[in-house]
C-alpha cells in the first residue's frame, strides 16, 4: 500500500524519470509516434466475372496516386463497390454474392457528393463519425478536424452514385456558410494557422515552472499554508496540462503533432477519448441526445427531464454545484482509462492506442513518485472545479437542439458565447477558453491567434446580419447566468416526453438503402 512518507518518493522517483523519459522519446518522432494498423489485404477475386468485366475490375485496383487522375474516383459500377485503406487509396471489388452490396454512405464536402461507405471503416476518426453524416454537409466539420493531407486523400474518394437525388433532400448551403467559406480561405491564404514558436515556448515554460513549484511546496510544506499553495499551483498547472494538450490535439501542424503526448503524459487524459467526445460536442454544440458536454444528468441537469428520467437531486442542484464540478477530472480520467482499455481488446486498435497506454502509466508513476498521497486528490479536485466552472459557463446557458442544425456556422453563433477577461492572471487560467466562439468556428486555429480574430468575427456577425450577432459577457455574468439555469431547472416541473440528453439514435438517411 502507498503511503506518504521520504523514503517512498525517492525510491519511486527514479522509476518515474525513466517512465517519462521512455514516453517522450516514443512520442519524439512525431507522426511516427502512434503504433502503426496492421496493412489492409488488397487482393481481389474475380472468379465467375466476364473476361471483360475482369479486366475493367483490375484496371481499378491501382491505387489513385499512381493513376495520376485529378478529381474523385466515379461511382462503382453495378455490381461492385470500393474498398479503400486508410491513406484512402481504393479499389474496386464485386458486390458479396449472398448479401450484395453495401449500402452508400453519402456526405457532401465543398458541394461534391463521396460515397464513402468503403471507407468507413478505414477512417482514421472511427466510423460514427462518418455514419452520423449520411446524407448531411460535413464541409465545415471535414476543414475544422483535419490535417492538409487528411483534405487532400479526400479528393480520391468515390462519388456518389445519386447525387441530384441526394442533393435534393439535403438543406442548401446558406448564405451565410458560404460567407464563412469564403473568410475560412481568406484566414487560411494569410497564415493564421502558423504558430508563433516563441508563444508557444512561453506557454510551456509558465506552465513547467508552475508544476515545479507546486511539487517543491507539496513536499516540502512544513505547513498548511505552503501545502495548501502546492495544491492551487498543482491544480492550475493540471488545468494548464488540459488546455495546452487542447490546443495540441487540436491543431493540425506538425509542431501540435509533437506535442500531443502532453495529453497522456502531462494531463493524464487519452486523445483518443477526448478526440471522439470534445470533436463531437465542436461539430454537434448543444445538440441534445448527442453532446456529451451538456448530458450531466442525472448528476446535473440542464433541461427539465421526462419524469422517467427525474433524480430528487435534481431539486437541490444548485445549492451543490461544487461536488460534481469538482469531479470533472476524475470522471475524464475514468473515461480515458475505459476508452483505452476497450480499445486495446479489440483485434486491430486504433493507431496510438498502445502508446497513449504506456504514456498514461507513466504519468501516474510520475503523480505519485512526486507528488504526497494526501494532497493528490485535492489538487485534482480544484482543477475539476476550475475547468468545469469555465468550459460550462459559454455553452450551457445558451440555445440547445432537439434536431440537427444543418447550419454549422448558424450552430455555433446560437450556441455559443464569449468572456470578457481582462486582468492577466484570468487570462492565463481561462488559458485561450474565453475566445469560445472563435474557437468552435476555427478549432484547429492556434489559441494565441484568437484575440486578433475576435473583431474579424464581431464585423462578420455584423455584415452577415447574424441574429445576436458576436456574443460576449463578463466572467461574473457568465457564472449568474450559469447558476440561473441550474436554479431555474431546480424548481421546474419534469416535462413528459422531454428528450434524453444523452444516446439518441442514429439519424435515418437522406436517401434510403
Amino acid at each position: 500500500m502507498l503511503q506518504h512518507s521520504a523514503r517512498v518518493p525517492r525510491q519511486l522517483l527514479p522509476l518515474a524519470i525513466i517512465a517519462v523519459i521512455a514516453a517522450v522519446v516514443l512520442t519524439a518522432a512525431g507522426p511516427t509516434w502512434a503504433v502503426a494498423a496492421t496493412s489492409r489485404d488488397q487482393s481481389t477475386k474475380f472468379a465467375g466475372l466476364p473476361r471483360q468485366a475482369q479486366a475493367s475490375l483490375r484496371s481499378q485496383l491501382v491505387p489513385r496516386r499512381q493513376q495520376n487522375q485529378e478529381g474523385p474516383l466515379p461511382p462503382a459500377s453495378e455490381g461492385t463497390e470500393y474498398s479503400c485503406n486508410e491513406e484512402a487509396e481504393c479499389e474496386v471489388k464485386p458486390c458479396d454474392v449472398e448479401k450484395g452490396c453495401r449500402a452508400s454512405l453519402d456526405v457532401r464536402i465543398d458541394d461534391v457528393w463521396y460515397d464513402l461507405s468503403g471507407w468507413r471503416k478505414a477512417h482514421p476518426g472511427g466510423e460514427h463519425w462518418i455514419d452520423y453524416y449520411d446524407g448531411r454537409d460535413a464541409t465545415e466539420v471535414m476543414h475544422a478536424f483535419h490535417t492538409e493531407k487528411g483534405r487532400g486523400m479526400l479528393k480520391r474518394l468515390p462519388r456518389s452514385r445519386n447525387a441530384a437525388q441526394l442533393e435534393a433532400a439535403c438543406p442548401a448551403v446558406t448564405p451565410l456558410t458560404r460567407s464563412f467559406r469564403k473568410l475560412r480561405a481568406r484566414l487560411e491564404s494569410e497564415g493564421w494557422w502558423k504558430r508563433d514558436m516563441g508563444v508557444e515556448a512561453r506557454q510551456l515554460a509558465v506552465w513547467a515552472s508552475v508544476m515545479a513549484l507546486g511539487v517543491f511546496c507539496a513536499r516540502t510544506a512544513h505547513g498548511w499554508p505552503v501545502m495548501l499553495a502546492g495544491v492551487v499551483l498543482l491544480a492550475l498547472g493540471n488545468t494548464q496540462a488540459g488546455w495546452l494538450a487542447h490546443d495540441y490535439i487540436h491543431g493540425v501542424d506538425k509542431f501540435s503533432d509533437r506535442l500531443r503526448f502532453m495529453g497522456p503524459l502531462c494531463a493524464g487524459m487519452s486523445p483518443l477519448w477526448w478526440s471522439d467526445k470534445h470533436n463531437k460536442h465542436h461539430a454537434l454544440t448543444n445538440e441534445i441526445g448527442v453532446d456529451e458536454d451538456i448530458a450531466t444528468d442525472p448528476v446535473l441537469y440542464i433541461k427539465a427531464p421526462d419524469p422517467k428520467n427525474d433524480h430528487w437531486l435534481r431539486r437541490f442542484q444548485h445549492w451543490m454545484l461544487a461536488l460534481p464540478f469538482s469531479m470533472l477530472f476524475v470522471i475524464w480520467r475514468v473515461d480515458s482509462v475505459k476508452v483505452l482499455w476497450n480499445e486495446l481488446k479489440k483485434k486491430r486498435p486504433r493507431k496510438g492506442a498502445r502508446a497513449e497506454a504506456l504514456m498514461l502509466v507513466a504519468h501516474w508513476v510520475a503523480v505519485f513518485a512526486l507528488v504526497p498521497l494526501k494532497v493528490v486528490p485535492m489538487y485534482i479536485l480544484l482543477s475539476g472545479l476550475i475547468t468545469a466552472i469555465i468550459t460550462t459557463s459559454t455553452h450551457q446557458s445558451e440555445e440547445l437542439f432537439e434536431d440537427f442544425n444543418p447550419d454549422f456556422v448558424d450552430n455555433q453563433f446560437r450556441t455559443t458565447r464569449d468572456a470578457s477577461v481582462r486582468n492577466p492572471i484570468s487570462k492565463w487560467v481561462w488559458g485561450g477558453m474565453q475566445y469560445q466562439l472563435e474557437h468552435h468556428l476555427f478549432p484547429s486555429m492556434p489559441r494565441s491567434k484568437y484575440p486578433a480574430l475576435q473583431p474579424i468575427l464581431k464585423k462578420f456577425a455584423e455584415v452577415n446580419g447574424v441574429p445576436g450577432g458576436h456574443r460576449i459577457s463578463s466572467q461574473l455574468e457568465l457564472l449568474k447566468q450559469n447558476w440561473d439555469l441550474y436554479s431555474k431547472v431546480a424548481t421546474a416541473d419534469p416535462v413528459p416526453g422531454a428528450p434524453a440528453m444523452r444516446g439518441r439514435g442514429h439519424h435515418v438517411t437522406a436517401i434510403p438503402a
